[in-house]
């Protein structure tokens, strides 16, 4: 989350990042804690929330060969569409 190379994090931001956490998964809906992926580094309020398996996982990861993210046909602007919906209408 953390990096020498990104701005120091808002407290506004940081508790953006702490809802993003609290989410179920946006891709395969595992119930959180999830990761809070960025979709541009530094950039928090264009954050995902994904469990490990969707963010990292060597198959199933956005970081690996995205075979969950194929199964949904869903890329990071759909799943950012997604966790605005699920903000705005409260439902994670």
């Amino acid at each position: 989350m953390f990096s020498k190379n990104k701005p120091k994090i808002t407290s506004s931001e940081r508790d953006h990042v702490t809802t993003i956490k609290e989410m179920n998964c946006v891709v395969c809906d595992a119930t959180g804690p999830s990761d809070c992926h960025e979709l541009k580094q530094g950039s928090w309020f264009i954050s995902i929330p994904l469990c490990k398996d969707c963010h990292t996982g060597s198959k199933n990861g956005w970081h690996g060969q995205r075979n969950m993210w194929k199964l949904k046909k869903m890329d990071e602007l759909d799943a950012l569409n997604e966790t605005i919906r699920r903000i705005l209408e409260r439902s994670f």
